[in-house]
């Protein structure tokens, strides 16, 4: 979905780039900085966006002289049934900002933390929800691709999609779409907005993108037990999701086995810094 997308790429009229400190822009903070950051900077200002279905917020956060913004969405939606506006349904939907700070900490576990936002959960007035990190963005997927926008090395760039698309069925993401995908002026990649992940479905959902896939992110999913899955992301999701997520890894896990065997390793495998 766009709410989160939405908010985020505001930066480009609302937030220069240069002035967002994070991987790339003078890289001042650490990960763990950041979380504090999020965690317990005070909200000087909050503006609810009017974006999506559930108006997320731009807050400027400030602590120790330092103010930078976050993205808030609170929303947490659930229903046995929904209709969506094109008509189709799904049943068990679930809209949750838990969902987002399951992705970000589970991500971290893969080793894939860097192509995501620092993601923390945080109380405000009378709502909960996820706080992430404003990102230095230039441009989304879909922008790349209306204009026609080649990346500088296609090579590194299709390995970083092969790793977004492997966490994306693992997760099972039913909203992963070109506005999701965020680019910095340097191209680096960050996937935002899980909040429609994390379905019941032991199967995978588009077993076809599963193409390529880096070598150690595929051995630490081999190696990957529930206990650090509940460890790490057991306080925003529940028991059965987690058995989603313990399935479709071994599915996953099968189906890259399978092609090694099919095509060879290394047709499937590779190594990424």
């Amino acid at each position: 979905m766009d709410l989160t997308r939405c908010l985020l790429l505001l930066v480009l009229a609302l937030l220069p780039a240069a002035s967002a400190p994070g991987a790339e822009s003078g890289a001042e903070l650490t990960e763990e900085e950041m979380r504090d950051f999020l965690l317990t900077g005070e909200v000087v200002r909050a503006i609810q966006t009017g974006k999506g279905t559930t108006s997320p917020y731009r807050f400027t956060l400030r602590k120790g002289g330092r103010e930078h913004d976050a993205s808030f969405q609170p929303v947490d939606e659930a229903t046995p049934f929904k209709r969506f506006d094109d008509g189709k349904t799904e049943m068990n939907f679930r809209d949750s900002w838990k969902y987002n700070v399951a992705a970000y900490e589970l991500a971290r576990l893969l080793g894939l933390g860097d192509m995501m936002p620092v993601t923390v959960e945080r109380r405000w007035k009378q709502k909960v929800g996820s706080l992430s990190w404003w990102l230095p963005v230039v441009m989304d997927e879909e922008k790349r691709r209306r204009d026609r926008i080649p990346p500088p090395d296609p090579a590194d760039w299709n390995r970083r999609m092969f790793k977004m698309a492997v966490f994306s069925e693992w997760v099972y993401d039913t909203d992963r779409n070109l506005g999701n995908i965020l680019y910095s002026k340097e191209w680096h990649v960050w996937m935002i907005d899980f909040s429609r992940a994390f379905r019941l479905y032991t199967t995978l959902r588009t077993p076809a993108n599963l193409v390529r896939c880096e070598r150690r992110l595929l051995e630490r999913l081999r190696e990957l037990r529930r206990a650090e899955v509940e460890a790490r992301a057991g306080q925003w999701l529940t028991g059965l999701e987690i058995d989603g997520l313990m399935a479709r890894r071994d599915r996953i896990v099968a189906h890259f086995d399978r092609l090694v065997r099919e095509k060879g390793e290394r047709a499937v495998l590779y190594t990424h810094p």
